[in-house]
C-alpha cells in the first residue's frame, strides 16, 4: 500500500508539472495569434483609439507575463477568472459546458467499451479465422477515417432520413430520454473514433496471454475456449487493456472539438473554439487546463487499476526507478 500510495504522489506531482507547462504552451499560443480580443470585438474598422480604450478596460495592455501570473495566481485558489468578451465568471460558464461534454462522453463510452471489449475477445477467440479478419479490416477502417468525415456521413445517412436531428441543442430543461436522441450521432461518431483501437489492444493483449503455457495447460486439460478467455485471459491481460481504455476515455472528453463543432453540440469544445475566434484567452487556458487534467487524472486510475490488477507492475517499475 506504502508503494501505490508513493506512485500516486509521484504521479500526480509529474501531473502538476505537466499542467503547468500546458498552461504556458496555451497562454503563447494564443497570444501568437493574428489580432486580439480588441480587434476580434470591434471590427477592423475600430479607430485605434478605440482599440486601446477597450484594451485597457479588459486589462490587455498589461505586460503578457504579468496576465499570466495573475491569472496563474487566481488558478491556484481555485478562481478562473471572468471571461474577457463578456465579464461572465468562467466557472459558471464552464459548469454547465462541462456537464454536456461529460454527458457526451459517458454516452459514447457506455457503447464504445462494450462493444470494444466482445469484439476484441472474439477476434482474440477466432484469430486468423475469416471473422478475426473481418473485425480488424473493419477497425482499420474505422480508425483511417476522421472524425469530421463520420460526422457528415452520419447526417447524410441519419439525419437526411430523418430519423435523427443533425443539430444536437440540449438544453438544461431537456429530459434523459430527448437528450440521448438528440446526442445520438455525436455518440456515435466517438463511439467510431475509439471503438477500434480499444478492440485492437484487446485482442492483442489476449493472444499475447493465449500464448502463455498455463493457458497451454488449461487446453490440454480440456477446459472450453470461452472459459479459457474469460477465467484465465481476460484478468491476465487487464493491465494494457485498462491502460488503452483510459487514453480513450479521455480523448472521449478532450478530442470532443470538432464533433461538438461538427453538430453544435453546446460543450466544452465548442466553447473553446468560441474562445479562440474572440481571443478570449483566459476562457482557453482554463477549458485547457480542464482537458489536460482529464487525461492525467485518467492516466493516474488507470496507473492504480493497473498495478492492484498486477502487483508485478510495480516491482518492475520499482526495480527501474532504483
Amino acid at each position: 500500500m506504502t508503494q501505490i500510495l508513493r506512485m500516486i504522489a509521484r504521479r500526480v506531482g509529474m501531473g502538476v508539472i505537466t499542467l503547468f507547462f500546458v498552461s504556458i504552451l496555451t497562454f503563447v499560443s494564443v497570444q501568437v495569434l493574428p489580432g486580439d480580443l480588441a480587434q476580434a470585438t470591434l471590427g477592423q474598422s475600430a479607430t485605434p483609439e478605440a482599440l486601446a480604450e477597450f484594451r485597457k478596460e479588459v486589462g490587455l495592455n498589461e505586460p503578457a507575463f504579468a496576465r499570466y501570473v495573475s491569472w496563474l495566481k487566481g488558478m491556484s485558489h481555485g478562481d478562473l477568472g471572468r471571461s474577457l468578451a463578456n465579464g461572465k465568471e468562467i466557472s459558471d460558464v464552464i459548469q454547465v459546458r462541462l456537464k454536456n461534454t461529460l454527458f457526451l462522453g459517458v454516452y459514447a463510452a457506455s457503447i464504445a467499451v462494450p462493444l470494444a471489449m466482445i469484439f476484441g475477445i472474439l477476434a482474440a477467440l477466432y484469430r486468423d479465422s475469416a471473422s478475426d479478419k473481418i473485425i480488424n479490416a473493419t477497425a482499420l477502417t474505422a480508425i483511417s477515417l476522421p472524425e469530421f468525415f463520420v460526422s457528415y456521413i452520419l447526417v447524410v445517412l441519419f439525419a437526411g432520413l430523418g430519423w435523427f436531428p443533425a443539430l444536437a441543442s440540449i438544453r438544461p430543461d431537456m429530459s434523459l430520454s430527448d437528450r440521448l436522441y438528440v446526442s445520438f450521432l455525436p455518440a456515435l461518431t466517438l463511439t467510431f473514433a475509439v471503438t477500434a483501437h480499444m478492440m485492437r489492444m484487446t485482442r492483442a493483449a489476449i493472444v499475447n496471454i493465449l500464448s502463455y503455457p498455463y493457458i497451454e495447460m488449461a487446453r490440454l486439460k480440456g477446459v472450453r475456449p470461452w472459459r479459457i478467455i474469460v477465467a484465465h485471459a481476460v484478468p491476465n491481460a487487464i493491465s494494457p487493456i485498462v491502460n488503452v481504455v483510459a487514453l480513450n476515455l479521455a480523448y472521449l472528453l478532450t478530442g470532443v472539438v470538432v464533433v461538438e463543432v461538427v453538430f453544435g453540440y453546446p460543450g466544452l469544445g465548442q466553447l473553446m473554439v468560441d474562445a479562440v475566434t474572440k481571443r478570449d484567452v483566459i476562457v482557453v487556458q482554463s477549458v485547457t487546463i480542464i482537458f489536460a487534467s482529464a487525461y492525467v487524472l485518467l492516466n493516474l486510475a488507470a496507473d492504480i487499476i493497473s498495478t492492484i490488477a498486477n502487483p508485478r507492475i510495480l516491482h518492475a517499475k520499482r526495480d527501474a526507478w532504483s
